[in-house]
């Protein structure tokens, strides 16, 4: 049942990781991977959101604002 959200939340924070190492080093590629970036973290957060405990509705919530965030950098309007 929480296969799903687990395997998201498992790509979402390896790639976040990736993004933030690229932003670092001045990666030309740095705006696309945030974009692609913001995609998972909304997918990871709609996916916690359908689990009512605690962690998961703390991870919803953490991935959305995540998600704004990378749109921010890579210039994308919300």
């Amino acid at each position: 049942m929480m296969a799903r959200c687990i395997q998201l939340d498992m790509e979402c924070a390896a790639l976040c990781y990736s993004a933030a190492q690229l932003m670092s080093l001045g990666s030309s590629k740095a705006e696309e991977i945030c974009r692609i970036c913001a995609e998972l973290c909304d997918e990871c957060g709609t996916e916690c959101g359908k689990h009512q405990n605690q962690h998961c509705q703390e991870c919803a919530e953490i991935c959305h604002r995540c998600a704004e965030e990378c749109r921010r950098m890579a210039g994308v309007a919300s």
